[in-house]
């Protein structure tokens, strides 16, 4: 499946759009809410960033106008996303500094070319693409394989991969251990939350949060441990075709993204957590 990329014009799904007058209010009272968000005091910020307190207060009552160096500098040490980067910059008076390269754009033909053959080159395990807002833009056939049976409506691009695994008609069901992989799941969403203070997150969140859940088929699949043996992480166990199979998942990001749309990417590979599902996988795909 190659990568798409939908709603690329203008600010992708999941995008956290630069707050109503942002730029009235100045860049101030922007960093004071990621600095409270993130916990951090005036001092600490400081010390951190190579300044003092009392600049830093200064900057967040608008009683100074920091350089465009010291905004990314604050905005490294309070992580807060390249996409909100670019919003303090507009509200500090300064243009954007990170580009929002649309997926299909030919300076992404490198990207997009390495993504899918890392995906493919995972097979048979599954492994997908996913941007801000968990919409699907790439999966290989690992993913098509435990897609098989989702109703139709459910697949219409973009495919969310929280909606799909949570939907009551859609993954869900066969997910052995779903109370404790939903729990997960929604902590993830919680967590990108914070980070991002994303709406279009928030609602993605009450949507999936609010499915009903069904009792786990073997409650004994969320006692932590697998025939026995502990788990070294929560796994996924889900059927296929009369077969549990067993997956740790692990999500990778790219290193210091210079662009918007690169920030937002995410690529989660499912590990098979026992030979059986590794042996399984193997005769399935090929």
């Amino acid at each position: 499946m190659s990568i798409v990329a939908p709603g690329i014009s203008g600010l992708p799904p999941g995008a956290s759009a630069p707050p109503s007058g942002a730029a009235a209010r100045g860049v101030g009272p922007l960093l004071r809410g990621w600095r409270e968000q993130r916990r951090v005091s005036q001092l600490e910020l400081a010390l951190r960033a190579g300044s003092s307190a009392r600049h830093i207060s200064f900057v967040e009552t608008g009683r100074s106008r920091p350089s465009e160096e010291m905004v990314l500098r604050l905005a490294e040490h309070l992580e807060v996303p390249v996409r909100e980067r670019n919003a303090l910059l507009l509200a500090a008076g300064y243009a954007p500094r990170y580009a929002e390269t649309p997926l299909d754009d030919p300076a992404m033909d490198a990207l997009r070319e390495g993504v899918e053959r890392l995906i493919q080159g995972y097979e048979p395990y599954p492994a997908l693409v996913m941007d801000a807002m968990y919409n699907v833009l790439a999966a290989n056939q690992g993913i098509v394989m435990l897609l098989d049976g989702i109703p139709d409506a459910l697949l219409v691009p973009p495919l969310n991969a929280m909606r799909l695994t949570l939907h009551p008609e859609g993954m869900a069901p066969r997910i052995r251990n779903l109370r404790a992989w939903r729990g997960h799941l929604l902590a993830q969403l919680e967590r990108q939350i914070a980070l991002r203070r994303s709406e279009p997150l928030r609602a993605l969140y009450e949507e999936v949060a609010a499915f009903p859940v069904s009792p786990d088929p073997d409650p004994a699949d969320d006692e932590g441990s697998l025939d026995g043996v502990p788990y070294f992480a929560l796994p996924m166990r889900i059927e296929h075709q009369g077969q549990i199979l067993s997956f740790i998942s692990s999500v990778s990001t790219f290193n210091t993204p210079m662009d918007v749309t690169v920030s937002e990417l995410a690529i989660e590979t499912f590990l098979p957590a026992d030979p059986a599902t590794a042996k399984y996988l193997q005769a399935k795909v090929s």
